[in-house]
């Protein structure tokens, strides 16, 4: 069971959010705008932060930006139907994950769950370091570097790039990313995945991950693509 910080300023949601966490033993901690979010999360250190972009003070995105600063935390951005842009811009800043208002209690339970185990179970040591065209991965350590350079990664970054990096040149569809990476049973969050590659690609160069077009992505087995 984990720490988790919902922040939201709708106080009943809010509220309903943080009893659907506790009824499944998460420990659950609230606050109500951007600045009482970032101390929050500062004070408890969280496993997982539930995150709406529309907060006062200043909004989710910055608290994303804020909390990637500090930390590797999971977040779930709760968004609204129509701001796709935020959407992308919060997975682009390091958010795990997102989920349209309205959404459903169970599906984000769910989601909950299926991030904390991948945290909790993630770090699996392997003898030899994943390598890519100017990258290395060491995954016990949890450590990338590109070009020489030690590159902060998020924890889903990280296990993406490991997962593809593992299995050099096997091509992967979005579908089998979430099952795999995420978690994800329902096949939902497709251009989650899409996202978390820009991301990877922004941070650790073009060459690690190859696009299969009209299929998936593939781990560089030294194919340009």
């Amino acid at each position: 069971m984990g720490r988790i910080v919902v922040v939201d300023d709708e106080e009943e949601l809010a509220q309903a959010v943080a009893a659907r966490l506790r009824s499944d033993g998460h420990t659950v901690e609230i606050a109500g705008d951007g600045p009482g979010a970032v101390e929050l999360i500062a004070a408890v250190d969280p496993d997982l932060v539930v995150l709406d972009l529309m907060l006062p003070g200043f909004d989710g995105i910055e608290v994303c930006r804020r909390i990637r600063q500090e930390r590797t935390t999971p977040v779930i951005m709760l968004t609204a139907m129509g701001s796709e842009t935020d959407r992308v811009l919060g997975l682009e800043l390091g958010a795990d994950d997102y989920l349209c208002k309205p959404f459903s209690m169970r599906e984000l339970a769910a989601r909950v769950r299926a991030i904390l185990r991948r945290v909790d179970g993630r770090s699996v040591p392997v003898d030899q370091p994943l390598r890519a065209p100017g990258v290395e991965v060491d995954v016990a350590r949890r450590r990338v570097w590109a070009a020489g350079e030690l590159v902060p990664l998020t924890p889903t970054e990280f296990d993406l790039l490991c997962y593809l990096l593992a299995h050099p040149g096997v091509v992967r569809t979005r579908h089998e990313l979430l099952v795999e990476v995420w978690g994800y049973r329902d096949g939902s969050g497709v251009r989650t995945v899409d996202s978390h590659v820009r991301s990877v690609r922004r941070k650790v160069g073009p060459d690690a991950i190859r696009t299969v077009h009209g299929v998936g992505y593939a781990g560089s087995d030294g194919i340009a693509g």
